[in-house]
This record gives structure tokens, sequence and C-alpha cells, in this order.
């Protein structure tokens, strides 16, 4: 992948049916490992923005490239493919009610054709990660909002993504459970080197933590501040532990 860039739009224009451009020729490049916020008032088009990243929807023009590959002319098997290696997260969580939070979480692992002894093993590690461990048998419509919340966000590290999504995930959450879903997208970013984009209303929520944002507004998207994040944020305590995470996620990987 030249130059470590993971996505890149060129001109790239968005709308639904025949209505106006949600978004008008929208060029920029995210490299691997990076974490950014983005922002931008209610109907700007954040959400359409994550949605062509993760190909829920086709540009009217400009071309994607996502690990260096163009994404325009994608086969449904190929835009799969290019799927496995990301992940999202929507504020509705999007559990599935019947099935337990153990069966929730292993559903990608499934879907993927893992073997059951490597799925047991990395739902297991994934649910001590966020903190639910003694949840892995309850169904979420059993659990708090908060909770449901970490559910979705298993679900969505345990496929150990290259690329996270993340659709204004603290936006049902209080100050707390904001802030350790925070330090849950940065472990991940810091130990898996994944690349994280977050899509957000809160200001306060930037503010803390200083990563860089995409700004959405009139059509347009906009980098406010591209300097590394220089606050910091204090997961020295856990960095022990997510550092044997990362290396025993690894190690089932391999097996």
């Amino acid at each position: 992948m030249e130059d470590n860039t993971i996505i890149s739009f060129a001109n790239v224009g968005a709308r639904y049916d025949n209505n106006p451009d949600i978004l008008t020729d929208v060029s920029f490049n995210i490299s691997a490992g990076s974490f950014y916020f983005l922002s931008g008032a209610s109907g700007a088009g954040k959400t359409t923005l994550l949605r062509l990243i993760y190909q829920l929807h086709r540009p009217c023009r400009g071309t994607i490239k996502l690990f260096g590959q163009p994404t325009n002319h994608m086969t449904r098997d190929e835009i799969s493919a290019i799927r496995h290696k990301m992940a999202i997260v929507f504020q509705s969580y999007s559990l599935l009610s019947h099935l337990t939070v153990f069966d929730n979480i292993a559903l990608p692992l499934r879907v993927r054709g893992v073997d059951e002894a490597k799925i047991k093993k990395l739902v297991t590690k994934t649910l001590d990660w966020v903190g639910l461990g003694k949840y892995a048998n309850a169904k979420p419509l059993t659990l708090s909002g908060g909770q449901q919340q970490r559910v979705s966000v298993a679900r969505a590290i345990v496929v150990q993504p290259a690329i996270m999504l993340a659709d204004e995930p603290t936006g049902n959450l209080d100050d707390e459970n904001a802030s350790r879903l925070m330090d849950l997208f940065i472990q991940m970013n810091k130990m898996f080197g994944t690349t994280i984009i977050i899509a957000t209303h809160n200001s306060k929520l930037m503010e803390t933590y200083k990563f860089p944002v995409m700004h959405v507004e009139n059509h347009k998207l906009n980098f406010i501040d591209t300097k590394p994040a220089h606050k910091k944020v204090n997961t020295e305590s856990n960095d022990d532990y997510f550092a044997e995470l990362a290396k025993q996620f690894k190690d089932i990987g391999s097996k």
C-alpha cells in the first residue's frame, strides 16, 4: 500500500436517489493507524461518509480507495472481502435480542467461518477486555445502555479490524461510560494499530481527547486540526494488560 494510505477519497460526491448532494468533491487520505473524530451538524453527512467508507453506499462520482484498491467497480464478493477488514459500530447498538451476548459477539467470526474453538477463546478474551465477562450468557435487553454499547464494540473488536468506524457511539452514554468507551478505542488503536474514525457531535469529547478532527459542513469536508493528540490520556496502567491481550489475540489467530 503506497504511502501507508488506508483510506483515500478523490473528488467524491454522494447523494440519495435524485436528491441534492449530501457531500460534494470530498478528497482526503487517511494513513493506517490514524485516529480521527468526525464532526458536523445533524444531517451534514457524517453518517453518509462512514457509509461510503464501509461500502454501504456508493458515490455518485469520484474515486474511493480502501487498502490501495479502487472500490467503485468492485463486485459484491470483493466488497464483502474488503468489509472483512473493517468494522462499524452504530449508536443504536444493532444487537440481536434473541442471541446471548456471547453469540452476538461471535456472529461476525462465524460468518467468516472461524473455527468454534478459536471463537470461544477470542470472544472470551474480548468480553474480559470490555469488562463484561460475567454477562456472556445474558440477553442484550437485560443489560444497560452502556453495557449494550460495549457489547457492540466487542463485536467489532473481535474481528481485529484494520479500520474501525463508529457512528455517535457515545451519544446515549453518560460521561463515565463515554470515557470508558473512548479508552477502549484508544487502546485498540494503540495496541492493534487500528485506524479509527468516530463520528460525534460531543464537543466535550473532542476537547478532552484532542484527536484531529474531520469536519463536514456545507457538503464539504475540512480538517480542523491534523496534529497528533497532545493531551496524554491516562491509560498507562492498562498498557501491560492490553499488550498481553494483543499478543494473545495474535497467538489465537495464528493457530
